[in-house]
């Protein structure tokens, strides 16, 4: 009964730690401005930064990793000689991962109604808290998500596709180390299940994607706007 309650709380911790809206918070104290009323209204790094500059949107980014990571200490704390019960806590801090990402999607202190009545529970999309739940799980992935996921973004421009390699590389590279045998399979289930999770929070950016109307950020965008103004002003001297 009490590990059970354990389980319960590490569950609902994390959950919780997840909720904590960075963004809303960060943008907050930087501009004074609601992010959920900005452009995507999600409160990750990326539309922080359109909110309030670069700074909050990369300490955002920052906070959000946070909240994945944490999970692996209060899993940690809880059960500091590991839950034999569990297959040495292996499922627990999966699903303690996913709880942050799940908090930080739907976070319980951006509660709000809709016209309707019903309620909706406002957040980001996920990458960032996504990456730290695989740092939470193993740390030294960052090494290669980071890398990965940067290059994605300089090839596409597109912040949505970047949010949505997070999950993918984690998947893929938990893939390779069971695969090498230097890797529990649980792990897999986290990406595979982190990146479903983006997915379903990105609906209306992979239909703005295949509408051919998502915006294009970062080099990408600049280099595409030089390459049309360097066409017109040589139509315009020709």
């Amino acid at each position: 009964m009490v590990a059970l309650l354990r389980i319960a709380a590490v569950l609902v911790l994390s959950y919780l730690v997840g909720s904590i809206p960075s963004g809303w918070i960060i943008v907050k104290i930087a501009s004074g401005k609601d992010v959920r009323q900005v452009e995507s209204g999600r409160t990750g790094g990326t539309n922080a930064m359109r909110a309030a500059g670069w700074l909050a949107g990369v300490l955002t980014g920052l906070a959000d990793i946070i909240k994945g990571v944490s999970t692996s200490l209060l899993v940690t704390w809880l059960f500091p000689n590991g839950a034999w019960f569990l297959g040495d806590s292996t499922w627990l801090r999966v699903f303690a991962a996913l709880a942050a990402v799940w908090g930080h999607n739907h976070s319980i202190f951006l509660y709000e109604r809709t016209p309707s009545g019903k309620i909706k529970l406002r957040g980001g999309a996920g990458g960032a808290t996504v990456l730290g739940g695989a740092i939470a799980l193993w740390p030294q992935i960052w090494l290669f998500i980071a890398p990965l996921s940067g290059l994605v973004f300089l090839l596409t421009g597109y912040a949505s596709i970047t949010t949505i390699s997070v999950a993918f590389f984690a998947t893929i590279i938990f893939t390779v180390r069971y695969v090498l045998g230097i890797g529990p399979w649980e792990y897999i289930v986290y990406g595979v299940l982190a990146e479903l999770t983006v997915l379903w929070a990105l609906r209306p950016n992979l239909q703005r994607l295949k509408d051919g109307t998502e915006r294009i950020v970062g080099p990408r965008a600049s280099w595409i706007k030089k390459s049309i103004h360097k066409a017109s002003t040589k139509q315009h001297i020709i």
